[in-house]
C-alpha cells in the first residue's frame, strides 16, 4: 500500500525540550563517569578527558544519527508526519557500574603492581576499550536472538538485577553527592522531582531540567562568596575552564586489554544482555505510541554504536532510552536526536563537554540519576507479575552487598590487596567480610540468576528452577560469581588457600543441594496441584 507523499515535520518546538532532556541525561552519566574515576580513584584527568570521553561520546553521535535516519525512513514508509526518533544515549547502569567495579579497581590493581599512575591509566583505558568491543560483538550476535533471551529468562531476573543497580549504585551514590552540598543539591533535586516525578509545569513551560541545573550551578559558584561555614567553602572546587581536545580515531589498542578484561566478563555480559532486552522493550513501547520500528534495526544500531565507541576509545556502552513515548508526548520528532548527536559527539571531540563537567557540580547533575533510579526500580515492579515481586526484591540483594563491599574496602572506593588488610582496617571478622565480598562479586549475574530461580519456584516450575540453581553452583565454584578474591577474579577452587577456599566449596554445595531438592520436589503431586495460573 502506497502512502500519499507528505513532508515529514522533523523539527519543532518539542525538539528543544527533548534535546535538553536527552542531552543532560548524557551529561549526567558522563559527569559520574569522570567524577568516579578522577575524584574517587584519582585517575589522571587528561586520560579521561582526551582519550575516554571522545570515544564514548562518538558512540552517541553515531547511534543518534542512525536513529535519526531511521525516523526519516519510517516517516517515508508510514506516511506519518509525527514520527519521533528513538532516543539513544549512554547506558546509565553499566556506565556507573563498570566505572566502580571494572575501571577503578583495574587502575588501582595496576598501580599496586608497580605501574605509574599514567601507565596504569592508559592500560585501564585499553581494558575499558576491550570490554566495550566484547560487549559490542555480543550485542551484535544477540540482536538476532534477543527475543529468545527475553522469553527464556524471567522478567523478575532481568529487571530485578537492574533494579539493584538502580537502587544501590545509580540512586544511593548520587544521594551522597546531593547531601554533600545540600543547599545546592536539594534545590536541584526538588525542582527535578517537581517536573519529572510530580509532572508539574513551571511557569511559562520552562524546561524543568534546564532550570534545575542552571539554578543549582549558579548557586554553587556564588557559594564561594557567601559560604556559611568552612566546610562548604572547602567543598567548592574552582572549575578548570579549558577545552580538552581528543580525536576518537579507530585503534587496535583494545587488543592489549582483552586478556585482563576477560575476568570482568561476569560483570560486563549481564549489562549487555540487559540493554538488549531493554532495547526490545523500548521498541515495543515506541510501537504502542505509534512508531513501528524494527526491533532488530534498533538493537543492531545500539550494538554497532557500542562497538564503534570501543574501537575509538570509548569505555561506556550506549543504548536506546526508555523515554520514547515521553519525547513523543512533548512533541519531539527527529530534531532532538540530531541536536544531541552533534552536541554530545562534537563536545567530546572538541572538549567543551569536559569543560561543562568541570563547570556543573555533581550535586546538581546527581538528581537526574536519582530520577533514573526511581524509574528503573519502579519499572521492575510495574512490569513484572505481582506474584514475582519477591523475586524482584531478592534479585536486588547482591548489588546491596557489592555496595557494602565497596565501602568496607575503603570509604574513598579504593580496593584492597587482601582480606586480612580489610579485617584489620574495619574490624570485621574474616568470615563475615569474606561473605560480604563474595556475595557482591558478579552481582549483576547473581541478581539475574537469583531472581530467575525464585520466579520459577513461585510458578512451581521446579525443574527449571533447579537448572538455574545448578548454574549458580557451577558459576560460584569457579568464582564467576561469588569470587573469594576482592578483585572478583575467577579461579580453580583447589588452587585457593586459607579461609577463602571455603567459599567455592560451601557456596557451590549449597546451590547444588538446593537444586537437587527442587528437582525431586518437582515430581510431587502437590506441587503440580498448587501451581499458580499464568495470569495470576
Amino acid at each position: 500500500m502506497k502512502h500519499q507523499k507528505v513532508k515529514y515535520k522533523w523539527f519543532g518546538v518539542g525538539d528543544i525540550n527533548g534535546f535538553f532532556g536527552l542531552m543532560f541525561d548524557n551529561i549526567a552519566v558522563l559527569s559520574f563517569l569522570a567524577g568516579t574515576l578522577i575524584l574517587g580513584f584519582k585517575f589522571p584527568a587528561d586520560v579521561v578527558y582526551t582519550r575516554m570521553i571522545p570515544g564514548t561520546t562518538f558512540g552517541v553521535l553515531f547511534g543518534d544519527l542512525v536513529y535519526t535516519w531511521m525516523a526519516f525512513r519510517l516517516a517515508k514508509k508510514s506516511g506519518s508526519t509525527a514520527v519521533t526518533a528513538m532516543p539513544l544515549g549512554l547506558d546509565t547502569p553499566s556506565t556507573i557500574g563498570l566505572a566502580i567495579t571494572v575501571l577503578g579497581p583495574a587502575f588501582i590493581a595496576l598501580k599496586q603492581a608497580g605501574e605509574t599512575a599514567e601507565n596504569a591509566a592508559i592500560m585501564t583505558w585499553h581494558i575499558g576499550m576491550a570490554t566495550m568491543v566484547m560487549i559490542g560483538v555480543l550485542k551484535v550476535i544477540m540482536s538476532f536472538g534477543g527475543n529468545w533471551v527475553q522469553r527464556v529468562v524471567p522478567r523478575a531476573g532481568l529487571l530485578g538485577s537492574l533494579a539493584g543497580v538502580g537502587l544501590a549504585l545509580i540512586g544511593f551514590i548520587p544521594l551522597v553527592d546531593i547531601f554533600g552540598l545540600p543547599v545546592v543539591g536539594m534545590l536541584s533535586l526538588g525542582l527535578m522531582l517537581y517536573t519529572l516525578v510530580a509532572r508539574a509545569s513551571l511557569p511559562g513551560n520552562i524546561p524543568g531540567i534546564l532550570v534545575a541545573i542552571a539554578v543549582g550551578t549558579i548557586l554553587y559558584h556564588l557559594s564561594q562568596f557567601w559560604v556559611p561555614d568552612a566546610q562548604t567553602a572547602q567543598a567548592y572546587i574552582k572549575p578548570v575552564l579549558q577545552f580538552h581536545f581528543g580525536l576518537p580515531l579507530p585503534s587496535l589498542d583494545f587488543i592489549d586489554g582483552i586478556s585482563p578484561a576477560l575476568k570482568f566478563l561476569p560483570i560486563a555480559i549481564p549489562f549487555a544482555i540487559l540493554t538488549v532486552v531493554g532495547g526490545i522493550n523500548v521498541t515495543e513501547s515506541a510501537r504502542v505510541a505509534g512508531d513501528d520500528y524494527s526491533a532488530r534495526g534498533i538493537l543492531l544500531t545500539e550494538a554497532l554504536a557500542t562497538l564503534v565507541s570501543g574501537i575509538c576509545g570509548g569505555v561506556a556502552q550506549s543504548c536506546p532510552y526508555i523515554g520514547h513515548p515521553a519525547y513523543k508526548r512533548m512533541g519531539a520528532r527527529a530534531g532532538y536526536t540530531v541536536l544531541t548527536a552533534i552536541f554530545i559527539g562534537l563536545g567530546g571531540i572538541f572538549g567543551y563537554v569536559s569543560m561543562i563537567l568541570e563547570l556543573i557540580p555533581r550535586a546538581v547533575l546527581a538528581p537526574i540519576l536519582v530520577f533514573i533510579s526511581l524509574e528503573i526500580v519502579g519499572q521492575a515492579f510495574l512490569n513484572c507479575p505481582a506474584r514475582h515481586i519477591p523475586a524482584v526484591i531478592f534479585a536486588i540483594f547482591p548489588t546491596v552487598s557489592r555496595l557494602l563491599a565497596i565501602h568496607l574496602e575503603n570509604p574513598e572506593i579504593v580496593p584492597i590487596q587482601n582480606l586480612e588488610h580489610l579485617v584489620s582496617k574495619v574490624g570485621v571478622a574474616l568470615p563475615e567480610a569474606l561473605v560480604i565480598i563474595a556475595l557482591g562479586n558478579g552481582f549483576i549475574l547473581t541478581g539475574m540468576l537469583w531472581g530467575s530461580f525464585l520466579a520459577e519456584m513461585i510458578d512451581h516450575r521446579l525443574r527449571v528452577c533447579s537448572v538455574y540453581l545448578a548454574i549458580l553452583a557451577i558459576f560460584s565454584f569457579f568464582g564467576i560469581i561469588h569470587s573469594a578474591f576482592p578483585d572478583g577474579n575467577v579461579y580453580f577452587p583447589w588452587s585457593l588457600t586459607g579461609t577463602a577456599r571455603l567459599i567455592p566449596y560451601e557456596f557451590g554445595q549449597s546451590y547444588l543441594l538446593l537444586a537437587m531438592m527442587m528437582f525431586f520436589l518437582s515430581f510431587t503431586k502437590r506441587v503440580k496441584e498448587q501451581a499458580p495460573s499464568v495470569g495470576a
